[in-house]
């Protein structure tokens, strides 16, 4: 029979044999064709690693005209490693930028590269197996089209073959979406005290912080009325409303009525109430925010509070409260406790979902799973709310059913 074996470097060796010639007589003609020591090679066929000297190719598996992977082993420590491993893992060491994004995505890996080189040779071949065994499913899936789990997986490896393509799209055509947003900033002043407020046209309501709000002066005029729950992605307390405060936009005085509310990741929230009550315009061709024919800057990137940068963080608390449009007013209780704040969808002021009333359950409420236990969940629900706001609420509490109890009253 006849046997081909390549190297690492594209080199390859043919040799004739007897079938049933053992293994180590075969590595010892390929010392005297490819002059690589018996004790250095090396050898694979179809990604199995023919280790046993004493088998014959017959019984390794290998039939004629086999193509088989021929490597050299090099010692690290006093240990043998694959050749290709130690390359691979000298080349990542001399790469500083490929060694960060390896420690980025494969932590371990790039851990065994730098301290533990037969480590990184194991975890090199368990991916090369997994490689391995990725191929023999879809040669599984192509073996019996009828199958119906080998459909399901046909129809996931499509989609993500979809998936794949669609994000090279978007590198290629429009890498500007992966560009992080800079949120809008205004400088104003409240009752004469300066602050960078957030402009954000999906939020009903203009909410200032309780921080913000001693700051300025304004907690002694707080209607406590006007307290209750905001509600949306997460839920937050609302302490009451200012009435009217007086507020400096560039050169202009303007009276506004400010929510305080607490949890929130902004001190000012410039809300739609104020921008349609004075009739502004968001310019993003200009960048400017344009009221009453005065035309007020955007603030860069690096003028942003502090707070606005730990706000732009993608975890999932800051999701959370990334924008005012993310919070809802439906249980606030104002003078008459029979008319609720408007809106109880994801933006501030949206309308009323259906079913979605003060009071009413969620749609598919009772299949909305939770972290807290049913004990805590079930005592919110007997107060008179539905389980979707029970489990936003335990959530806003920290998972203490007491505050969250509280909250709700």
């Amino acid at each position: 029979m006849e046997l081909t074996f390549v190297n690492d470097l594209g080199q390859s060796f043919v040799v004739e044999i007897d079938p049933n010639m053992e293994l180590e007589n075969v590595m010892a003609l390929l010392e005297a064709e490819s002059g690589i020591p018996i004790n250095e090679q090396s050898i694979s066929h179809e990604g199995r690693d023919l280790s046993n000297p004493k088998a014959t190719m017959r019984e390794c598996g290998v039939g004629d005209h086999a193509m088989l992977l021929l490597r050299r082993k090099v010692s690290v420590a006093g240990r043998t490693l694959e050749q290709d491993a130690e390359m691979m893992r000298l080349q990542l060491l001399g790469d500083p930028e490929l060694m960060r994004q390896l420690q980025a995505s494969q932590p371990e890996v790039a851990h065994a590269a730098q301290n533990n080189p037969a480590r990184f040779a194991e975890l090199l071949r368990q991916t090369r197996a997994r490689h391995l065994e990725t191929d023999a499913a879809l040669q599984t899936m192509n073996a019996d089209p009828f199958d119906l789990d080998a459909q399901q997986r046909i129809e996931e490896a499509i989609r993500q073959q979809a998936v794949l393509e669609n994000l090279e799209h978007a590198l290629e055509y429009s890498p500007e979406s992966f560009g992080r947003v800079t949120m809008l900033y205004v400088n104003v002043e409240v009752n004469g005290h300066p602050v960078k407020a957030f402009v954000d046209s999906g939020a009903q309501q203009t909410i200032m912080s309780p921080d913000l709000a001693e700051q300025c002066g304004l907690m002694r005029l707080l209607d406590k009325r006007f307290s209750g729950i905001a509600r949306g992605v997460g839920t937050a307390k609302i302490l009451g409303r200012i009435h009217s405060a007086q507020l400096k936009l560039a050169d202009l005085f303007l009276p506004c009525s400010f929510t305080v509310m607490e949890g929130r990741d902004v001190d000012l929230l410039f809300g739609l109430d104020m921008l349609k009550a004075h009739q502004a315009c968001i310019d993003l061709e200009k960048n400017v925010l344009r009221i009453r024919d005065r035309e007020v800057k955007f603030l860069a990137e690096h003028e942003l509070p502090d707070k606005a940068r730990i706000f732009e963080t993608p975890n999932a608390e800051d999701v959370a409260s990334a924008a005012g449009s993310h919070a809802t007013l439906p249980s606030g209780s104002g003078p008459s406790q029979s008319q609720p704040f408007p809106g109880s969808g994801h933006t501030l002021g949206s309308a009323p979902r259906p079913g979605q009333g003060r009071g009413a359950p969620a749609a598919g409420a009772h299949a909305t799973q939770s972290r807290y236990s049913e004990q805590d969940i079930n005592t919110l629900v007997g107060l008179g709310v539905s389980r979707e706001v029970a489990i936003s609420t335990l959530e806003a509490a920290g998972g203490n059913v007491e505050v969250a109890a509280s909250l709700l009253f």
